[in-house]
C-alpha cells in the first residue's frame, strides 16, 4: 500500500513537472530510480552485485545524467504543442499500441522480460508527451473552453497507460526489478526525448555538432548498460540456470 502511495505521488510530481519543463530535461532524471532499486532489490534479496551487473549500472547512469546536463543547455523556450502535433503524437501512439497488442496476443508464451520491458518503455515515453499535452491545457483551463481539451489525449493516455503498466508488471514476473527500472530509466526518456526534438522541436537550432554528438554518446553508453544488465544480472543469471537444470531433467526424464 506505501508503495501505491509513492507510485501515485510521483505520478502527480511528474505531471507538474512535465508541464513546467521540455520532455528533454525532465525525462531522464528518472535515473535516479535505478539506484534506488538496485540498492533496495539488493538487501532486500541479500544479492550480491557482480561486476558486470555495477559496471551496467554505472553506465546507465553516468549515461541519463550526462544526457541532462547536456540537454538542459541546448533546450529552447517553452514550447506548447498545438494541434497538428497532438494528432501525429496520436496517430504514431495508435500504430505502436496495436503492433504490440498484436504481438502479445500472437506469441505471448515466447516473449521474454526484455520485450515487455522494451513495450512499455516506448508506451510510456508517448504517455509522457501526452500528459504534458493535458497538463499544460489544464493550467490554462477556463470554464468556459472544456470543449477545447485535449480529451483524445486523454483517452490515448488511458490505453497507452493501462497496456504499459501490464507490461511492466509482467516484464516484473519475468525478470529482476533492476532490469525493468534499468530498462524504463533508458527506453521512456529517449522515446519522449525522440519525439521532443522530431516532433515538439524542443532543440534551438543553433546546437554544437560536438554537443549533439556527445549526447548521442550518452545515450548509446546508457543503452549498453541497459543490454548489460540484462545478460549479467544476478537473477538473471540465476533465472537461466534454473532453466537450464529443467531442461536437462526433462530431457533425462523424457
Amino acid at each position: 500500500m506505501s508503495g501505491l502511495l509513492l507510485l501515485g505521488l510521483g505520478m502527480v510530481l511528474n505531471v507538474f513537472a512535465l508541464a513546467s519543463a521540455p520532455l528533454t530535461v525532465v525525462q531522464p532524471i528518472g535515473a535516479i530510480a535505478l539506484v534506488v532499486t538496485t540498492v533496495v532489490n539488493s538487501r532486500e534479496h541479500k544479492l550480491t552485485m557482480n561486476r558486470p551487473t555495477v559496471l551496467a549500472i554505472i553506465s546507465c547512469m553516468v549515461g541519463s545524467a550526462a544526457f541532462v546536463l547536456m540537454a538542459i543547455n541546448v533546450t529552447g523556450e517553452q514550447h506548447l504543442v498545438n494541434n497538428a502535433e497532438a494528432l501525429l503524437i496520436e496517430m504514431i501512439l495508435a500504430v505502436v499500441v496495436v503492433v504490440f497488442g498484436i504481438l502479445v496476443l500472437l506469441f505471448r508464451h515466447k516473449l521474454g522480460a526484455f520485450f515487455y520491458i522494451v513495450g512499455a518503455g516506448v508506451l510510456f515515453g508517448f504517455v509522457a508527451v501526452l500528459v504534458r499535452t493535458i497538463a499544460i491545457a489544464i493550467l490554462n483551463f477556463e470554464v468556459q473552453d472544456w470543449k477545447s481539451l485535449p480529451w483524445i489525449a486523454l483517452a490515448a493516455v488511458v490505453v497507452a497507460g493501462l497496456l504499459g503498466s501490464y507490461f511492466v508488471q509482467t516484464a516484473y514476473s519475468k525478470g529482476p526489478p533492476d532490469l525493468v527500472i534499468a530498462g524504463l530509466t533508458v527506453i521512456d526518456p529517449m522515446v519522449g526525448i525522440a519525439i521532443g526534438i522530431s516532433i515538439l522541436g524542443e532543440l534551438r537550432p543553433d546546437v554544437p555538432a560536438v554537443l549533439a554528438i556527445l549526447m548521442v554518446v550518452a545515450a548509446v553508453l546508457a543503452i549498453i548498460g541497459v543490454v548489460a544488465l540484462s545478460r549479467h544480472h544476478p537473477d538473471v543469471l540465476e533465472r537461466k540456470a534454473k532453466a537450464r537444470h529443467s531442461q536437462k531433467m526433462s530431457h533425462k526424464d523424457a
